[in-house]
């Protein structure tokens, strides 16, 4: 298709930046596996780091680090689909230091303390809203931190799921605000939004084995399934897979700590907190986005 395009202005780098975009693009896209820093690359420029960084920002609309991130996320997608690649195998190849780690590039999440933890969510403000997803309504729960709960209901069923999440934490503090949680529900359910330069903040709200087993299921690939057994043995509790089955079923961010994800051992989907209808829908969605 022939199109002639007119520009409002000028977007040419100018002066000695064209060069310089030019020599970070080319170190970033060569030198990828050994991740480096923009010290390192503002070192082989001869330039202040800062002045690197906002030159290339300036000029690409991201940081030198979020193209990394971007140029990496490319090749391990490459990795995992066209050659198979386990996903260890893949994280290493590409210059991470773990699965965990290509994961985060997606997720970044932190744990609430044991002391926050164990006061049941008290002094916690929790902010919820229900919103429509391609697996029925979806309760979405945000803390100032991030988004701490994610859960499921049919319609006519929201009251009983809401009762559900908040007994969790009762002693937080809950706000009914839809305007807030609304961005969330978007950036979950929309894969396109899934952005490594943006990526989607979950606050972990559980004892430290179960924020463990919650850890290892984000390391769970798209489109990959993994047994009790293997998130025990991942977090070196291989006699516990009962404790792990209890765990996942108490995760509170579904869907995107993905408990949907872990079978039983024979393989079956075994039970689902949300109901295994949806387990399976899930499991087919995400399919096929890989």
């Amino acid at each position: 298709m022939n199109a002639n395009i007119m520009l409002n202005e000028d977007i040419t780098p100018v002066g000695s930046d064209y060069e310089t975009v030019r020599r970070v693009i080319e170190i970033l896209t060569v030198d990828y596996r050994d991740q480096p820093s923009l010290e390192t690359i503002a070192a082989q420029l001869g330039q202040s780091p800062t002045q690197l960084q906002k030159t290339f920002t300036r000029w690409a609309g991201l940081s030198p680090k979020a193209f990394l991130q971007a140029v990496t996320l490319d090749h391990a997608k490459r990795l995992l689909r066209e050659e198979s690649l386990p996903l260890l195998e893949a994280a290493i190849e590409v210059g991470m230091s773990g699965p965990s780690r290509l994961h985060d590039l997606f997720v970044t999440h932190e744990a609430m303390s044991p002391g926050e933890w164990k006061a049941k969510g008290g002094g916690l403000q929790i902010r919820y809203g229900f919103h429509p997803s391609p697996f029925g309504l979806a309760l979405i729960m945000i803390t100032d931190r991030g988004l701490a709960g994610c859960a499921f209901a049919d319609a006519g069923e929201e009251k009983a799921c809401f009762e559900d999440m908040s007994r969790r934490w009762p002693n937080a503090d809950y706000i009914e605000d839809s305007a807030a949680t609304a961005h969330y529900a978007t950036r979950i359910f929309d894969a396109d939004k899934w952005k490594s330069e943006q990526p989607l903040r979950v606050v972990l709200l559980g004892t430290d084995f179960q924020v463990r087993v919650w850890q290892s299921l984000l390391k769970i690939p798209l489109g990959k399934a993994v047994t009790y057994s293997h998130v025990a043995n991942d977090i070196g509790q291989p006699t516990a897979s009962r404790a792990v089955g209890a765990a996942i079923g108490a995760n509170p961010i579904s869907f995107v700590v993905p408990c949907h994800r872990a079978l039983g051992k024979s393989g079956a989907l075994t039970g689902y907190h949300w109901g295994l209808t949806r387990k399976r829908a899930m499991l087919g969605w995400e399919t096929g986005k890989v």
